[in-house]
């Protein structure tokens, strides 16, 4: 396992993310491709909107294609954490900020895809200030607009989903 941009992924979220590149790379090109010749076959493709709407599909299917390899080509992949109060990916972490408390899950938000959880990478200013610390701490971190933050760490829980 190796650190790159891409994050943390758990396991269940990279298999996820593996089985929605095969089936767009596979089956969905196959589709998106029968639709685009039926498509062409009906003429004029000035005028065509079966055309147009099919080829816009396929831009973004490639575009999701691309955005998933590039992912899981440099996500690190791990089991979820252990219970121990130390804040780290995959982790759903309560902290106090400015007086408030805010709960996010640290990690790659494809690890929470279909829930309104918030998330942090663990790359991001906050993310990198708190991983590695525990529950009690207190850290500053710089924003990316030059602030600095105060934040105290009150809860990390494993993300279960």
């Amino acid at each position: 396992m190796t650190e790159t941009a891409a994050g943390f992924l758990t396991q269940e979220a990279y298999d996820r993310l593996k089985a929605e590149l095969d089936q767009l790379s596979g089956e969905g090109r196959i589709e998106i491709a029968r639709k685009i010749e039926e498509a062409r076959e009906e003429g004029d493709l000035k005028e065509n909107g079966g055309y147009h709407a099919a080829r816009e599909e396929q831009g973004k299917m490639e575009a999701r294609i691309r955005q998933l390899t590039e992912l899981l080509h440099g996500a690190t992949i791990g089991e979820t954490p252990p219970d121990d109060g130390v804040v780290e990916p995959g982790m759903l972490v309560t902290v106090e900020l400015f007086g408030e408390e805010e709960t996010f899950l640290l990690g790659n938000r494809e690890i929470a895809a279909g829930s309104e959880l918030q998330v942090f990478s663990e790359k991001s200013a906050m993310g990198a200030a708190i991983n590695g610390k525990s529950v009690g701490d207190t850290v500053s971190y710089e924003t990316p607009g030059g602030k600095t933050v105060e934040v105290r760490i009150l809860e990390a829980k494993p993300y279960t989903g």
